[in-house]
């Protein structure tokens, strides 16, 4: 058991560090009103398809899920947004699966606390707060 949990944190920093090593551009001047105009817009789908996903069913979790998804749809720059979007839908995958086994569940809110920790130093640049 303990070696799946190590097995899940290490895939979950794996995500992490190649979702940070890729920097997004920024965009200057007159393109960034337009830019922030198309984010805005697109902000209130994503935060309506975040709550119509199935939860996890441990609430850190689905704490972490939703507020990862509103950083994401809200603050990424589009450019960005896909990479942060497959590691969100892994880490549901992921931990939708583990949730489902009664011996891994109880583990499970450690690592999404721990996954949290990471993710807001390096959602960070992106003014994200969860």
């Amino acid at each position: 058991m303990l070696t799946r949990i190590s097995l899940l944190l290490c895939f979950v920093c794996a995500i992490v560090l190649v979702g940070c090593s890729k920097s997004a551009p920024t965009n200057e001047g007159a393109a960034a009103p337009a830019n922030t105009n198309k984010a805005a817009t697109s902000a209130a789908p994503a935060a309506t398809a975040a709550a119509n996903v199935e939860k996890i069913g441990v609430p850190e979790c689905d704490d972490f899920i939703a507020a990862y998804d509103a950083c994401v749809s809200g603050k990424v720059p589009e450019a960005a947004r896909a990479q942060y979007k497959t590691a969100l839908a892994q880490w549901r995958a992921g931990w939708a699966k583990l949730a489902a086994n009664p011996q891994t569940k109880p583990t499970l809110a450690a690592a999404c606390k721990q996954s949290a920790e990471s993710a807001r130093a390096a959602m960070k640049s992106y003014n994200c707060t969860f």
